[in-house]
């Protein structure tokens, strides 16, 4: 037996969570006292996953340059019964989350997402997981022989623990897919949400989105993402694309900066799982204050470029 982790990437580069997957893989596989397998599809040079702790990395040589998650859910389950895999890892991110129970339907495996630490026991094999919009945790069992789990992002970490490991082709047979991807759309050039360890976010209180310029500011400053509530993406201020929040992208960012955004309860359960969370409002009594680590009761438009300058030259000093 062994443990199989899914090694994200995005065009030829391996995402941050790729590194934290493999992280959390070792540790798991030595808990277990078993090998660690790692795949990847489309992925970056191997020799960086070596950097923390993949032994065998495997390369699926499938043109896959498009996600499609049947066909990763697909490679994923046959790598695993290759490799006589009993667990597999995976993240939970978006697309983490739509291949995952896709994988565990294949396997006829218990699945448990967003899990943030290790098995608490290897024996009954009980992991905990974020519940209740990430307001609280729950121990989950599972009981099946095969597993698949979903390890939510920032939870563990990333840490380095190099080895000298080995590369491996595999070729996996897949029927013709019914979804086909004809064209796909990225910004280019900026930090994703998904990657971002640091994410600016705007409200309707910005008045417009003339005045997103300086939310841009800041996070360039930063080197964060850009992302907005849903009142903004519906106005058309900003695309769909940036909108967080449970009805939209969740956030697990190591700081969310909130600005001009009241924090309604759908806002507030997609982005409760960042680490820190600073919210700048003019209202002091915004729900969002009651979530924050850090709030601050001001006008945006005189608090926000103050601060960016106060932050460049806090880093040319």
């Amino acid at each position: 037996m062994s443990v199989l982790v899914f090694a994200d990437s995005s065009e030829g580069k391996f995402k941050k969570t790729a590194f934290e997957v493999v992280s959390y893989g070792k540790k798991v596989a030595e808990q277990l006292g078993t090998d660690l397998v790692t795949l990847t599809i489309n992925g970056g040079d191997a020799s960086e996953l070596f950097v923390y702790g993949a032994t065998n990395v495997v390369e699926v040589k499938n043109d896959l340059s498009s996600f499609n998650a049947k066909a990763y859910a697909s490679v994923i389950a046959q790598v695993a019964e290759s490799k006589s895999s009993n667990l597999v890892i995976i993240d939970s991110s978006i697309d983490g989350l739509t291949v995952a129970p896709l994988v565990s339907v294949i396997l006829e495996a218990g699945y448990a997402s967003n899990v943030v630490a290790l098995p608490e026991s290897t024996d009954s094999f009980v992991v905990k997981r974020k519940a209740f919009s990430n307001k609280g945790f729950n121990n989950t069992i599972i009981s099946t022989e095969k597993k698949v789990i979903g390890l939510a992002k920032n939870s563990f970490g990333v840490f380095e623990n190099q080895v000298n490991g080995n590369v491996e082709s595999f070729e996996a047979s897949l029927t013709e897919l019914t979804v086909k991807s004809e064209s796909v759309d990225k910004a280019t050039g900026k930090v994703t949400i998904a990657d971002a360890d640091v994410v600016v976010s705007g409200g309707r209180g910005l008045k417009g989105p003339e005045n997103w310029g300086m939310v841009e500011e800041l996070a360039d400053v930063l080197g964060a993402a850009t992302a907005c509530s849903k009142p903004v993406s519906d106005l058309g201020w900003r695309p769909h694309s940036e909108h967080v929040g449970q009805t939209g992208k969740p956030v697990a960012s190591n700081l969310y900066i909130a600005i001009g955004i009241s924090g309604a309860i759908q806002h507030l359960a997609g982005v409760n799982a960042s680490k820190v969370k600073v919210v700048i409002n003019t209202d002091a009594e915004a729900p969002f204050f009651k979530s924050a680590d850090y709030g601050i009761v001001g006008d945006a438009f005189d608090v926000v470029p103050e601060l960016i300058e106060k932050l460049r030259a806090f880093k040319e000093s």
